[in-house]
């Protein structure tokens, strides 16, 4: 937090302040547009139909439309955001200026987790569709359909060619996405089109009807099926905006109309593939994904009307299934980097993540290091439809901080510049809190647990390198926190997937409750311990640090217990709509504890005085 030397060396947030400078400000309103249009439309378009029908049947649609509006409310508060304060690796250094070193640390790595999987998530989508007629780049394991140690191979290669394109700099990136994205948006434009003339309305009221599995599937869907996935790349525009021309101006435009385009856009498609659909023999809603459709839908679809002009477009098709996944992957292969830099520029990663090539102005290290850590990404979910819920639900629980971090600036920043002021933000900010929370309950208890757990697992790294450094923490005290951290929340992980979690358990439903409550009990008391007691080690100036965490470890813990009870868990005492509608108070109740945690940090007070100075040279 200090800005002052340390020993005669800069500190991260010195060397930030002059790598930010070197980056090149090239973007313009229509690359920033293309950049999270890009982000949007990728693999999402590609399988996110088959799988939201598969969960939804026709209600899908609805699916489409409800997660694009969530979306939107938060992208709103995010537009008011980086149009005052444009910085890349926006994202996660937003909530270290609202809340300090602790929060701000455990958001920036939620959102790591996400973004570093996303190139590889697109390369999954890219395989799927290319198995169609390249053979042994997928195999069939426990149901599911993975990749081959030569579809993995495959996988890697193409994050490889996605870092050569981010390597040659932003303003290549940007033209070379924006000529990219037209084929993407054009191609599925032209796919709703064309199966418009063969749809069978049957399909909509048929099979189940228009709510096969129910009225909570069209909530289940929004996380688990790719919906929220494919719209959160609106960040982009974000997340580049420290090399933007006319940041406040643009971004919050370029993030607005990006949303906007692509809710038509995804529930066109939905409409057409439900409708297309020709049934093949013993498939239903809930195995769509495990057919014969689930490598290339729309391309199948295409060849099943029977219709020539379509049969040749779907080759076409074959193009975009390639592109639109390919540019969402080198989009977010350069903003994974920009997330490593933002989160270096915080303080709590290594300086060396900084650096800018000086060349292509580009940082050059967090691009080398994004894309080595993408490649381990293809190992435990080696399968695009194992990737989503998980991707989802962590990045979203960062997308939270947006309506928060919003009135907290207002409050505590009154008199910053906002070139986009958003109307009605105090009652935009609440419906975009906790309608995002609700995304993250409705994604189910399996996906809760791995990515609460998994943030928790990364937060000693906190203590080992930023804690003792720039906090003044005892470093015997900060590692043994760490460790102990690391090793109990790594347990009671483990303990869970195998005997809770994991289907083929053998326990019986008791014992599966008995054993989720002793360590969701025991997670509760390891980390509001660790953390009341790391409070009242530090100074007094640096304890608020911690203690405005604790609206964000009960959500985590308040989320988990009503979600193992309610209709999304494995032992439904809360049935829907009730469950959802408890969530709605809580979440409301968590809404204002977290605003109340808010406060001005020394990072906000420095980055509103490099606005000011950007804004009246002559000051400087």
């Amino acid at each position: 937090m200090a800005k002052v030397s340390i020993n005669g060396k800069e500190t991260a947030e010195e060397i930030a302040r002059e790598s930010d400078k070197q980056l090149r400000k090239s973007l313009t309103l229509q690359d920033l547009f293309f950049l999270s249009l890009g982000g949007i439309v990728g693999s999402g378009w590609l399988l996110g139909g088959i799988a939201a029908a598969g969960v939804a049947g026709p209600a899908s649609i609805i699916s489409w439309i409800i997660g694009g509006g969530i979306v939107l409310f938060i992208a709103l508060t995010f537009a008011e955001i980086t149009s005052a304060l444009p910085k890349s690796g926006s994202i996660v250094r937003y909530p270290h200026y609202a809340y300090g070193g602790y929060v701000g640390y455990i958001m920036g790595w939620a959102y790591l987790l996400g973004a570093l999987t996303v190139p590889a998530v697109e390369s999954e989508a890219i395989l799927s569709y290319a198995s169609t007629y390249v053979k042994g780049i997928f195999h069939t394991v426990g149901g599911v359909s993975v990749l081959t140690p030569l579809g993995i191979f495959y996988g890697v290669l193409m994050l490889i060619a996605f870092f050569f394109i981010n390597w040659f700099g932003i303003r290549f990136l940007a033209k070379f996405n924006t000529v990219m994205t037209w084929i993407k948006f054009i191609i599925p434009v032209f796919t709703f089109a064309f199966l418009f003339f063969v749809l069978n309305k049957s399909n909509f009221v048929n099979y189940g009807g228009f709510f096969p599995t129910g009225v909570g599937s069209i909530f289940y869907a929004i996380p688990t099926a790719g919906i929220v996935f494919s719209f959160l790349g609106f960040r982009q525009a974000l997340n580049f905006g420290g090399e933007a021309k006319n940041p406040q101006r643009d971004i919050p435009i370029a993030t607005i109309l990006s949303i906007v385009v692509s809710i038509f856009l995804y529930t066109m498609l939905e409409i057409a593939f439900v409708g297309a659909l020709k049934w093949p023999a013993g498939v239903n809603w809930s195995t769509l994904t495990t057919s014969s459709l689930s490598s290339a839908p729309y391309f199948t679809e295409l060849q099943d009307a029977n219709i020539a002009l379509f049969g040749a477009f779907a080759y076409f098709l074959l193009i975009s299934a390639f592109v639109s996944p390919a540019g969402t992957g080198w989009i977010y292969s350069g903003s994974s980097a920009r997330t490593l830099y933002g989160i270096a520029a915080d303080g709590y990663y290594p300086v060396s993540l900084l650096k800018i090539h000086k060349k292509t102005k580009i940082p050059y290290i967090a691009l080398i290091t994004a894309t080595l850590l993408g490649m381990i990404f293809f190992l435990p979910f080696p399968s695009w439809y194992l990737f989503i819920g998980f991707i989802s639900s962590s990045m979203v629980l960062t997308y939270l901080m947006g309506p928060v971090m919003l009135m907290t600036f207002r409050k505590h920043a009154p008199n910053l510049y906002r070139p986009f002021k958003l109307p009605y933000a105090s009652l935009i900010a609440p419906i975009g809190f906790v309608a995002g929370a609700l995304i993250m309950y409705w994604s189910g208890i399996s996906t809760l647990t791995m990515v609460f757990y998994t943030v928790l697992l990364g937060i000693p790294v906190f203590y080992l390198l930023y804690a003792p450094k720039k906090l003044d923490l005892p470093k015997k005290f900060a590692y043994t926190v760490g460790i102990v951290e690391f090793i109990l929340t790594g347990f009671i992980l483990v303990f869970n997937y195998l005997f809770v979690l994991y289907p083929a358990s053998k326990e019986s439903m008791n014992t599966k409750t008995d054993f989720f409550l002793i360590g969701l009990v025991s997670m509760a008391i390891i980390w509001f311990a660790f953390t009341m007691l790391t409070a009242s080690k530090v100074s007094e100036k640096y304890k608020i640090l911690f203690t405005s965490s604790y609206w964000l470890f009960g959500m985590f813990f308040v989320t988990e217990l009503v979600s193992y009870f309610g209709a999304f868990g494995m032992r439904t005492i809360i049935p829907f709509p009730w469950d959802t509608i408890l969530m709605i108070g809580v979440y409301l109740v968590i809404y204002f504890f977290a605003l109340k945690a808010g406060h001005k940090t020394e990072d906000l007070e420095v980055a509103i005085e490099e606005v000011n100075r950007s804004s009246n040279p002559a000051k400087t």
